[in-house]
């Protein structure tokens, strides 16, 4: 079995360097990573053919194998986020606060690392190198627990990435993964409370309640994504359809995807075919309530499980409401505070809708797929939190910081 409280310790071991490491040396040592990630395409695609035979013997659904699945543009991804990362400001030692008490002392709020994070991740090798880039950034080691689905392909990025610091004149231990895939070690790497500073899970639903669950580490919650698209009475059905279309189908195995989709009744007759018309070239299977199929005989019926299921394939659950208000009660009952939308021209409808549902990001005429690191301009994401406690939405460089009080006196002692 691994030795985790070796890892441990390596990890706490080049803390003190990393802190110390300047801002320029982070990045020249993240750009050597970008350039030896695309150098070793072919090493980490051979190894990722591997993952891919298992999870096709082993009957992956192909959400998950999407997932999975690296391409020579994917491992270009990557390293391009690795280089926006080195070209972002670095934010330790940043003074948040700074501010004087009548007694003359002078306390300044800064910014610091948070010393070792720890990630626990599933068939989602792009994470290896996110992770690693992000905690670099932010002065942090990491240690990754990948799932065993991704298990050649992690342990290959994982060499190419130690290889590349290595080179630098940086200690390989500030990125480790731990490769054992007996659950037993994913259990114990969650009581390393005393090395491991925060804990992050990226996965299903039942990795991140397992984490929540039996971790002594302090965890940020990344939650599944039930998201919804709702088309009001005043959309631009068109419009609509494009959003859904992007929103759905570009890539079905990721949880900023639209799950679920409401719509005004008063535009359903218009509004459905124009839908279904729209996602045949992908042949979404559509499953609505009963005034849905109204207009949509051959759909199939929705059940109440349908409205609150993270599909992670070609299926769309359909509900018809009356009004915006009972599309936002729907959305706050069945979603999991990821990423939610409303078609409309109406800013008055769209205000209500921004203001009252209640997620992470909400989104007006746009489509829930740039609910991203990326996107948002971090470079890349640690994950996508769901919960309101520190971090929400796609966590980036500032949410791997915590902070500490320097406080500068002059002999004051307290009366």
């Amino acid at each position: 079995m691994t030795d985790l409280i070796a890892m441990g310790e390596r990890a706490a071991a080049v803390k003190p360097f990393l802190q110390k490491l300047a801002a320029a040396e982070k990045d020249r040592g993240l750009l050597a990573a970008a350039d030896a990630l695309e150098m070793n395409t072919d090493r980490i695609l051979k190894a990722n053919e591997k993952d891919m035979e298992n999870a096709v013997k082993n009957g992956m659904n192909p959400g998950l194998q999407d997932r999975l699945r690296l391409t020579p543009e994917r491992i270009g991804d990557m390293a391009e986020g690795l280089r926006q990362i080195a070209g972002l400001p670095d934010c330790i030692g940043e003074v948040m606060e700074e501010f004087q008490r009548p007694n003359g002392l002078k306390i300044k709020k800064v910014r610091v690392p948070m010393g070792v994070i720890g990630i626990i991740y599933e068939a989602r090798p792009n994470v290896t190198a996110d992770a690693f880039g992000l905690c670099f950034k932010t002065g942090n080691a990491v240690i990754l627990k990948g799932g065993s689905d991704a298990l050649y392909s992690n342990g290959e990025i994982v060499k190419v990435l130690r290889e590349a610091l290595e080179a630098c004149g940086i200690p390989g231990d500030v990125l480790q993964l731990i490769e054992d895939t007996d659950r037993a070690v994913t259990v114990e790497f969650m009581k390393l409370k005393e090395y491991v500073d925060l804990l992050i899970p990226r996965g299903s639903g039942g990795l991140i309640r397992s984490v929540v669950e039996n971790s002594t580490i302090p965890v940020i919650e990344t939650g599944t994504g039930n998201c919804h698209v709702y088309v009001d009475r005043e959309a631009d059905l068109d419009q609509a359809v494009q959003i859904i279309f992007n929103a759905k189908t570009q890539r079905i195995g990721v949880c900023n995807a639209c799950e679920s989709l409401i719509v005004h009744n008063e535009v359903r007759e218009a509004f459905l075919p124009k839908l279904k018309e729209g996602l045949a070239p992908k042949q979404v299977e559509l499953r609505g309530d009963e005034r849905v199929r109204e207009v949509l005989p051959d759909c199939i019926p929705a059940s109440e499980e349908d409205y609150g299921k993270e599909y992670l394939d070609y299926i769309l659950s359909l509900k018809t409401v009356d009004s915006p208000e009972e599309a936002i009660r729907h959305i706050n009952r069945y979603g999991t505070g990821h990423s939610e939308c409303i078609v409309t021209e109406n800013r008055e409808t769209a205000e209500t809708f921004l203001n009252e549902v209640d997620a992470a990001c909400v989104y007006w005429n746009a489509s829930t797929r740039f609910t991203d690191g990326f996107e948002f301009g971090f470079g890349a994401e640690i994950g996508i939190s769901t919960q309101k406690l520190h971090a929400r939405g796609p966590m980036g460089l500032k949410e791997l910081t915590s902070y500490k009080y320097r406080i500068y006196g002059s002999g004051q002692i307290r009366g």
